[in-house]
């Protein structure tokens, strides 16, 4: 699973081909011991992460929204997509 971005603790990856199972543009993100599944709208579609954590990812991803879908738009194609740069 390529790996997009990474900061304070979490990693967010996103898949090739990704657009079966959840049926909505979105990442992978881990944290400690915690997994999830989030919108690029924010929504919280599988597993958990904690609320501080879920709040900076969503932070980050009105940040970045601009490149998340362009990076979907080609990971559903199977293009490799850049890495995104974190919060500072």
């Amino acid at each position: 699973m390529p790996e997009l971005s990474r900061f304070q603790g979490m990693v967010v990856r996103m898949l090739f081909s990704d657009n079966t199972q959840h049926n909505k543009p979105h990442i992978h993100v881990e944290y400690a011991e915690h997994k999830a599944s989030v919108a690029l709208d924010g929504e919280l579609l599988a597993g958990s992460l904690p609320n501080k954590k879920y709040a900076l990812l969503n932070a980050w991803l009105i940040l970045h929204e601009e490149e998340l879908y362009k990076a979907w738009n080609n990971a559903v194609r199977n293009i490799e997509f850049g890495k995104i740069e974190p919060l500072r």
